[in-house]
């Protein structure tokens, strides 16, 4: 039997995949978080074959959770299950250290066949982000500028694209108000923009935040 963990900031939404996975007859969840603290509580703590992890969680990004998850069980499969489509979050999340990833508007059938491939060792992708990884290989589609951004200046500039200011995303991020500072600063080089007003619509136009 697998034993999922599923982490989801909304109940109604840890439920329905909870119910989903139940019909499998062949996954079981058996522990839900609601924020990342409490995922982290949970694995460590237990063992588990697969983490269900939403990108959105109150406390910190899922995409940051990600290599907190990696280095604690480096052989635990994590499959991302979240609003955000491929083509803004995939590349980042399989970097990250994801296993798959899958849109919550994915059938209930592919959150199923997803969690199995990822348990058994594989990678799990949708047709149309493998069509898009191909293309990016081949050179054939061009890439925005957010995604050769690092990490953590790709999570600032998310937060401040939200509308954020410096010192709410430094204390977020539990780093002091001169460093988001300087990542700021270097984020407007980089995306030759000038204001966070500017960050703020490009990070919109880009669907990277809510």
């Amino acid at each position: 039997m697998i034993r999922a963990l599923v982490a989801d900031d909304h109940a109604i939404v840890r439920h329905g995949i909870r119910d989903v996975l139940r019909e499998s007859r062949d996954i079981v969840v058996k522990g839900e978080a609601k924020n990342a603290a409490e995922v982290l509580d949970k694995v460590r703590r237990e063992r588990w074959d697969v983490v269900v992890l939403d990108l959105n969680l109150p406390d910190r990004s899922g995409l940051d959770l990600l290599g907190d998850l990696r280095r604690e069980r480096p052989s635990l499969p994590v499959l991302i299950l979240t609003v955000y489509s491929e083509d803004q979050f995939a590349i980042r999340a399989f970097r990250a250290g994801a296993s798959g990833y899958l849109t919550k508007e994915s059938a209930p059938e592919e959150l199923v066949e997803a969690v199995r491939k990822v348990v058994r060792g594989g990678r799990y992708v949708s047709p149309a982000l493998a069509e898009r990884l191909a293309l990016l290989l081949e050179g054939a589609v061009e890439r925005p500028v957010h995604e050769f951004l690092s990490a953590r200046e790709f999570e600032i500039l998310r937060l401040l694209g939200s509308g954020k200011t410096v010192s709410q995303a430094a204390a977020g991020l539990h780093l002091s108000v001169k460093t988001v500072s300087t990542y700021r600063a270097r984020l407007l080089e980089k995306m030759n923009l000038r204001t966070n007003a500017e960050l703020t619509l490009y990070a919109v136009r880009n669907g990277l935040v809510d």
